[in-house]
């Protein structure tokens, strides 16, 4: 080899080394994205208030016991914090400490919330009993001040509301609750939907100054949206905003280009090289805005690529503002 090739070689082997070193740094830091949400007629009592959201942890550590996580979260006087899934890396993970170390050091918790991912375990399981109960996950996250949210949950800022729901019951029309199967298994989680079906009708009543918060895992597309609006049997409700996460931002990114691929089946080849305006921040469509968070883990969706790239962990800040 003469000397050009040698040089040529050895820059390529320092830019691959100094991109390994740069991406280990680069996947255990943390950046905090601040998102003003602007509200039409939103009460002077609910301006300036703030909601934490944290995503796709997958058992990711940020230093020992999540001491630098815990950090940035603690820093921040926020209202709200809420957990849009996928703390695990698959449903039968019992690695729960990541989450549970996090939990225990965030000192604000009066509302703190959490929504399954599809990377998380089934919220409920059914015990030799024949009796439907918490799944241990969820029982050893609530005791440590983090509540599942199942249906509604109310906000009180001076006489005004926030009403946090979820997303995926609240687009089912209450008054078309499901039929209870002849299955016992089956009809125990029938029945408990539709409890919480009964639950979310108050929404029906809520006043028009009360702020609609939805938390989902995955990102409710233009697509999805579109469906959900045209199809009889569902119900798409005036929401203020949605808040997600799922996409990891692309988890693998590259400048000037973006993401290269999401998990989303509604796109054009299932996410390859999906639209850059629909992968992570904020976008709005037919007058519903929506926030989705690129979080802080990476998944195994390709094995030997669980990392991020180009794509540093992210904690999200969102401050309602009225417009």
């Amino acid at each position: 080899m003469n000397k050009a090739g040698g040089r040529v070689l050895f820059s390529i082997v320092l830019m691959i080394v100094v991109l390994f070193i740069y991406t280990l740094w680069d996947n255990n830091q943390i950046k905090v994205v601040n998102q003003e949400i602007l509200i039409e007629n939103l009460p002077d009592d609910l301006d300036d208030f703030k909601i934490v959201q944290i995503t796709d942890l997958h058992e990711k550590e940020f230093g020992e016991n999540q001491v630098k996580l815990i950090k940035e979260i603690n820093s921040i006087d926020y209202d709200t914090i809420v957990f849009t899934g996928d703390m695990l890396i698959s449903g039968s993970s019992r690695n729960y400490q990541p989450f549970y170390s996090l939990i225990d050091g965030i000192h604000k918790k009066d509302h703190a919330l959490y929504v399954p991912g599809n990377s998380d375990p089934s919220s409920y399981v059914v015990d030799g009993k024949n009796q439907l109960k918490k799944h241990e996950f969820i029982e050893g996250m609530e005791a440590r001040g983090v509540k599942l949210l199942e249906s509604i949950y109310t906000v009180e800022e001076g006489s005004f509301n926030i009403q946090i729901i979820d997303f995926e019951l609240s687009s089912l029309d209450p008054q078309k609750r499901a039929a209870i199967p002849t299955k016992a298994k089956s009809s125990l989680y029938v029945q408990h939907q539709n409890q919480l079906l009964a639950e979310m009708s108050m929404l029906d009543s809520a006043i028009d100054t009360d702020v609609i918060i939805a938390l989902n895992h995955y990102p409710v597309v233009d697509a999805k949206i579109d469906q959900l609006k045209s199809d009889p049997n569902r119900k798409f409700r005036d929401y203020d905003l949605i808040m997600a996460g799922h996409y990891h931002g692309g988890q693998i990114r590259l400048p000037f280009i973006g993401a290269l691929f999401v998990p989303e089946p509604y796109y054009e080849r299932s996410g390859l090289f999906p639209p850059q305006n629909r992968v992570k921040g904020l976008w709005e469509y037919k007058k519903t805005k929506q926030y989705v968070s690129a979080g802080l883990g990476s998944s195994k969706t390709v094995s030997f690529l669980k990392f991020r790239l180009f794509n540093t962990p992210e904690i999200n800040v969102l401050t309602l503002k009225k417009k």
